[in-house]
C-alpha cells in the first residue's frame, strides 16, 4: 500500500485527479471504476475543469460504476446513475455506450451481476478504481463479512449504512435495504486502486483498513494484498495511523521516476 496524506480534501482530490488525468494521456481506451457519494466529488469537478480548460479527451474512456440500489430507476434522484450523469457524465465528452452502471431494475439480479462481470472483462478489466470508504470499512456495499473473493452481486445494507445515507433520501425510511455492488474480488483485479477517504470520521476505519488485520470484518483492509494499491487521505482521516511520519516521509523522499 501507498498511503498519501495531503493537508486537506482539496489537495487530496487534486493530486487524484491528476492520476486519473496521467491514465486517460498515456493510455489508448483506459478503463475507469468509478465511486459516487460525497468524497469523490470535488475528483469530478476537477475532472471537469481539465475537460473544460485543457481539453481532456473523455471519448475513448470505458467507465464501470461501482453500485447502485435495488429498486431505483435511473432518474431518480438518489439513484447512482443520477449522480453520475449529473456530477460528470453530463459535463464531459464521454460516449453513453462507454458508461456502465449496475441496472437497480433488472427483473433478473444475478443475471445482471454476472453480465456486468463479463463486460468488464471484455473491457480488458479496470486500469483504475475510485473507492470511498463506508464508516464501518465497507469499500462499494461491501459490508462487514462480505467474502474477500466475492463477486458483483446483490448486497443487504447495514442500519448503519442506511443511516449515513437517509439524508440522499429524505428519510430512513426511504432508503433501499439492497443494492447491486462489485465484489471485494472484482476490485481487487482492477489494475490500481486509488481509496480516498476525508474527515476524522473515517479516520477509524482507515486505521483498521491500513495498519489492522486482513479480515472480511474491515472489507478495506483487503487492499492490503493489492500490488498497487494507493490510500489518499487528508490529515482529519490519517489522524489514528501509527506510522504516519513513515508515510509522509516515503512521499516527500520518492524518486523522480515515481512522482506524479
Amino acid at each position: 500500500m501507498e498511503i498519501i496524506v495531503q493537508p486537506d480534501s482539496q489537495q487530496a482530490s487534486w493530486l487524484a485527479a491528476r492520476l486519473v488525468r496521467k491514465l486517460i494521456l498515456e493510455k489508448p481506451r483506459p478503463v475507469l471504476g468509478l465511486a459516487t457519494g460525497n468524497t469523490p466529488l470535488q475528483l469530478y469537478k476537477y475532472l471537469v475543469k481539465m475537460h473544460r480548460e485543457e481539453g481532456l479527451d473523455f471519448s475513448q474512456v470505458i467507465t464501470f460504476n461501482l453500485d447502485e440500489y435495488i429498486g431505483l430507476s435511473p432518474d431518480h434522484p438518489a439513484s447512482f446513475h443520477n449522480f453520475m450523469w449529473t456530477n460528470l457524465f453530463n459535463q464531459i465528452n464521454i460516449r453513453p455506450e462507454n458508461v456502465h452502471i449496475p441496472d437497480g431494475l433488472a427483473p433478473d439480479i444475478p443475471a445482471c451481476c454476472e453480465k456486468y462481470e463479463q463486460q468488464i472483462k471484455a473491457a480488458g478489466g479496470i486500469d483504475l478504481q475510485i473507492l470511498g470508504l463506508g464508516t464501518n470499512g465497507h469499500i462499494g456495499f461491501n459490508e462487514p463479512s462480505s467474502s474477500l473473493s466475492s463477486r458483483t452481486r446483490l448486497k443487504t445494507l447495514t442500519d448503519q449504512t442506511r443511516k449515513n445515507y437517509a439524508v440522499f433520501f429524505g428519510g430512513e425510511e426511504n432508503v433501499p435495504f439492497h443494492a447491486i455492488t462489485m465484489g471485494i474480488g472484482t476490485i481487487l483485479e482492477a489494475r490500481t486502486c486509488l481509496l480516498m477517504a476525508f474527515g476524522k470520521k473515517k479516520a477509524r476505519a482507515i486505521a483498521l483498513a491500513v495498519e489492522g488485520p486482513i479480515t472480511a470484518s474491515v472489507p478495506a483492509s483487503a487492499l492490503q494484498l493489492h500490488p498497487r494499491a494507493i490510500i489518499l487521505l487528508d490529515r482529519e482521516a490519517a489522524s489514528e495511523l501509527k506510522n504516519l511520519d513513515y508515510y509522509r516521509w516515503v512521499f516527500e523522499h520518492k524518486p523522480e521516476w515515481q512522482k506524479i
